[in-house]
């Protein structure tokens, strides 16, 4: 019985956490969301081509500032994983950019060859690496600010993310595949056929034990770290599956797509948990680090101009009144 007591656990607290609340955050569509380490700070990144910094107060986000200097659409931001201060940004103007919240500047830009997309940052905090729209990886030194190593792939890469120990890289790919690289050697250590379909988004969970990938084939597939097996899939979506996130326990998953709906399921039986309802397709989700709380952003249309994106930020789990 204990395994139902957990997910019924589950569901009862979003029953009474069931609050989404929306903060206007860019002019333009929010590509990418993501919260530093102590979960004080809520970034957002924008086709707008700034990051727009929030401070979450109880139940409430508050604007803090926004950082500008991007020639670009700023793709995908990743937070360290525990300088609470620093975070890096993706920026299709050929730049990786590291920003310091306390002093509220940028703290380095780094060149790189192309249009960057994908961005993940070490767990070791020692090493960025960007993929940018020509396949190329990019491994950036986070002490020097100096490109250490670049890896050109002949396929088409997606997301990109390391393992806890921040010695293994995985990458997914147009194939359907999930490619692990050793690092820093970069020797590629295995290819996992994960889906028939395009794998697009990678996440690894916090208790460091799975990984999830999301592909074009609407199905999210969780991994065995250890033993490289596919445990089980999650299959209620029927788009794309552009976007996941573990919660910080590990214990719920979170997937969206162009569905009206964000799908957190319980990672070890694989069960709904709740449907959070959207309005337009979800583009980035991401779980607090200590809190069912989670931060996404969609396409969503300015309410007065449906010509307009909202560029609108959200976050769901607040109690509800």
């Amino acid at each position: 019985m204990a395994f139902f007591s957990e997910i019924d656990e589950l569901q009862e607290h979003f029953k009474s956490h069931n609050k989404t609340r929306e903060y206007q955050a860019h002019t333009s569509k929010v590509h990418s969301v993501g919260w530093s380490c102590d979960g004080r700070r809520l970034a957002s990144g924008s086709f707008d081509k700034s990051v727009s910094i929030f401070t979450l107060d109880r139940d409430r986000l508050n604007k803090e500032f926004t950082f500008r200097g991007h020639g670009g659409s700023v793709d995908q931001l990743c937070w360290h994983s525990f300088n609470t201060d620093l975070l890096s940004t993706a920026s299709g103007d050929k730049s990786v950019r590291i920003w310091d919240t306390r002093s509220q500047k940028c703290a380095a830009t780094i060149v790189t060859k192309g249009e960057n997309i994908n961005i993940a940052w070490t767990p070791d905090g020692n090493t960025i690496a960007v993929g940018n729209k020509e396949d190329l990886v990019t491994f950036i030194d986070t002490r020097t600010h100096k490109i250490k190593a670049e890896e050109q792939f002949n396929f088409e890469v997606n997301e990109i993310a390391w393992n806890k120990q921040s010695n293994l890289f995985f990458l997914t790919n147009g194939q359907g595949c999930i490619h692990i690289l050793s690092y820093p050697d970069l020797e590629l250590q295995q290819v996992l056929k994960a889906h028939p379909g395009t794998c697009i988004c990678i996440e690894l969970d916090p208790t460091g034990r799975y990984f999830a990938t999301g592909s074009a084939d609407a199905l999210v597939s969780l991994w065995d770290v250890e033993e490289l097996a596919c445990l089980r899939t999650f299959s209620r979506l029927d788009w794309p599956v552009r976007t996941i996130s573990f919660s910080h326990d590990g214990r719920l998953l979170a997937s969206a797509s162009e569905d009206l709906v964000i799908d957190v399921g319980e990672v070890e039986t694989g069960e709904k948990v709740v449907d959070i309802p959207v309005e337009a397709a979800t583009f980035t989700v991401a779980w607090h680090p200590s809190q069912y709380l989670l931060a996404f952003a969609c396409d969503d249309k300015d309410t007065y101009d449906r010509k307009r994106d909202a560029g609108t930020l959200k976050v769901y789990g607040f109690p509800s009144d």
